[in-house]
């Protein structure tokens, strides 16, 4: 169906564009005399199908406008939504609560949105007199009503003294502190309407937004690890840290930060809650020591912990559920600050009254968008935050790729950046609620490794589990074996490894400070059979992962008083990795060439020797490490092991 379609195109057209939607909302609709086809609660306009919209019949929608309702307000949205529910010909979806409004709307297309720009207005103290100055005295403006049944009557008056008056029907619709409808009987026409809407409030702003970058200062991993751990008595929590220009205009300055103390819409509400944190401290020290005390009296007085915490000199964190709610908030409540900054070219912010917060608090509706917006997931890693050495590609990737479906975020840090970015990619194409991101990290470079913990802490709020899995192998007897590889060899498979927990153990340590006792880290490297036992011609790779097995013992001896566990992973031969399978330079190629295996003269050969090694005649995959990994986070009873994963090839005495 062509309208449908062209529904579907100027839907994803501003659902993609951060400028007209945030975090999903606005709705849309198409309508003919029979029926109406509107966006279902749940979709995202960005990436709505045809699938994502509720239709439903007209003539059972119609009576609504007339219909006498409960006098008690829960009642009387109960009462609605049975309603919509029973005019709702596909079954299973529910239609948006404002599909009422797009219905009395005398035009076949309706785009309901939230533009940052036309919220500067509708969120100002003036908006009602500037918005006649900017458009004429010919503007539907509708003063702030509880979303519902009462806007939609709000609108259907206001929509029917508008067509009393002027004779005509009016193709837009200002909604004070909420947003904006635009109506045409084309697409095109909205288009064109919403382009003519956006420059003339584009040329009355007086003062543009900043829009500088800032980089996240580095005080962020002496305060965020911390901070979440205060947060995650009950669950694990993910923070998100982001700064900018505008950020740090009410960041910096306390005198501005009464400007964004309250909500302007209910979309922030419902993503952010009504009550925000300040911390205008100097200090890392100080911040915490703000926070031990804040954090518990304002969940005491408003029933909730904190999603947004504004940090002066660090900048806007979200605490989230999950890294995907980190996301909206960050994206929500930097739209309010836009619409704070903007407001002041319309006579200062207008937030929404206690009253009015309340009601959006505990209508049912938006607490039914809170429970879509949250997302699950589930595993045996959930919320957790890994950070993966050598994950680009390999074994590496396996293992993160594991942990990334049991629920973790996922940190590749990679000296292989093109590959790297690929691989963060395509595993945020598997999450749910979860995130992975890449850090081009040189393990052998301590700098390097802090910038890997410093944007993961950005990112994620914490490392609960680094896996230090980055190695390189040279293979060669004495006579063979070169200087220069042995030390390359050594830097990465040994010293490598402490710089990795001299860095980590640092953000373990505060986090475990200040977790509750039953919280505990992990560093875990993956070394292998070769740091069990001796392997011939391979004594530079051997020595090294001899060497781990020792820092293992040692670091956990050291960092068990701080609830931190360290171990290492011995796998066996993943054979069917590049490590082993490269046709250049895999370890087959290597050991042939090196004459590791006697009497060996192909590749299929070496194999069969190595294969037939193993009792279970099988392989290390990385989903056997990983079930490793899982296991070794889970326990508390056990520091400084050595886990075989080798199918009896190498066994403990």
């Amino acid at each position: 169906m062509k309208e449908i379609q062209e529904l579907i195109a100027i839907s994803q057209f501003y659902g993609k564009d951060s400028r007209f939607v945030i975090a999903g909302g606005g709705n849309t609709s198409y309508k003919n005399n029979e029926k109406i086809w509107v966006k279902a609660s749940g979709s995202a306009l960005a990436t709505i199908t045809e699938d994502g919209f509720a239709v439903l019949d007209r003539s059972l929608l119609n009576p609504m406008s007339d219909k006498q309702y409960s006098r008690d307000p829960a009642e009387r949205e109960e009462q609605v939504k049975n309603d919509l529910a029973a005019a709702t010909l596909t079954k299973g979806k529910r239609p948006s609560v404002e599909t009422s409004m797009h219905n009395v709307i005398g035009y076949a297309y309706v785009v309901h949105l939230h533009p940052t720009v036309v919220n500067g207005l509708m969120c100002a103290a003036d908006a009602e007199s500037a918005l006649k100055r900017l458009f004429g005295e010919k503007v539907l403006f509708v003063e702030y009503t509880d979303p519902g049944y009462l806007l939609f009557k709000k609108v259907d008056e206001k929509i029917k003294e508008y067509r009393n008056r002027f004779n005509e029907e009016s193709q837009v619709i200002w909604l004070q502190n909420h947003g904006i409808f635009v109506a045409a009987d084309s697409t095109e026409e909205i288009r064109l309407i919403y382009d003519s809407i956006v420059e003339t409030l584009g040329k009355a702003v007086t003062t543009p937004l900043p829009q500088e970058e800032r980089e996240v200062s580095r005080q962020a991993c002496e305060i965020l690890p911390a901070v979440r751990m205060m947060l995650s008595d009950d669950s694990l929590k993910t923070l998100k840290v982001r700064n900018n220009g505008l950020i740090g205009y009410f960041c910096d300055t306390p005198e501005n930060q009464s400007a964004i103390s309250r909500p302007f819409t209910p979309d922030a509400i419902v993503y952010c809650k009504s009550n925000y944190l300040f911390f205008n401290e100097d200090t890392a020290e100080q911040v915490i020591a703000s926070a031990k005390e804040s954090i518990p009296a304002f969940t005491a007085k408003f029933g909730y912990q904190p999603k947004v915490l504004l940090i002066k000199g660090v900048g806007l964190v979200a605490v989230g559920d999950n890294a995907r709610q980190c996301d909206t908030i960050l994206d929500v409540f930097e739209d309010a600050m836009k619409i704070a900054f903007l407001a002041r070219s319309f006579g200062g912010e207008h937030p929404m009254t206690q009253a009015q917060i309340d009601f959006i608090d505990n209508w049912e509706v938006e607490n039914y968008r809170r429970s879509v917006a949250a997302g699950n997931v589930s595993g045996r890693a959930v919320n957790k935050t890994i950070v993966v050495t050598g994950a680009a590609q390999g074994f590496g990737e396996g293992i993160a790729e594991c942990l990334l479906r049991e629920g973790a975020n996922i940190v590749v840090a990679d000296l292989n950046e093109e590959v790297g970015r690929k691989t963060a990619e395509r595993f945020n194409g598997l999450t749910k609620s979860n995130r992975a991101i890449f850090v081009k990290t040189n393990v052998s470079d301590i700098p390097s490794l802090e910038n890997l913990v410093h944007e993961t802490v950005c990112h994620f709020g914490g490392v609960d589990c680094f896996v230090s899995n980055a190695g390189v192998l040279r293979a060669g007897g004495l006579e063979e074996m070169t200087p220069e590889n042995f030390d390359f060899v050594t830097r990465i498979n040994y010293n490598a490894y402490f710089y990795c927990a001299k860095v980590v153990s640092k953000v373990m340590k505060l986090q475990t400070k200040y977790a509750s006792e039953d919280y505990y880290a992990d560093i875990i490297q993956i070394n292998s059979k070769s740091g069990l036992r001796g392997s011939k011609a391979n004594f530079a790779y051997a020595g090294g992962k001899f060497g781990g097995i020792g820092l293992t013992q040692s670091f956990a001896l050291e960092l068990a008083p701080f609830r931190i566990k360290v171990n290492s992973i011995c796998p066996g031969n993943f054979y069917e990795g590049p490590l082993w399978s490269d046709p250049q330079n895999g370890l087959f190629v290597q050991y042939l060439n090196a004459g590791k295996v006697p009497g060996a003269k192909t590749i299929e050969e070496v194999k069969a020797f190595y294969l037939a090694q193993v009792p279970m005649r099988k392989g290390c995959t990385p989903n056997d490490v990983s079930k490793g990994v899982l296991y070794l986070m889970e326990q508390c009873g056990e520091t400084g092991q050595a886990l075989p994963i080798t199918g009896g090839q190498v066994m403990l005495n």
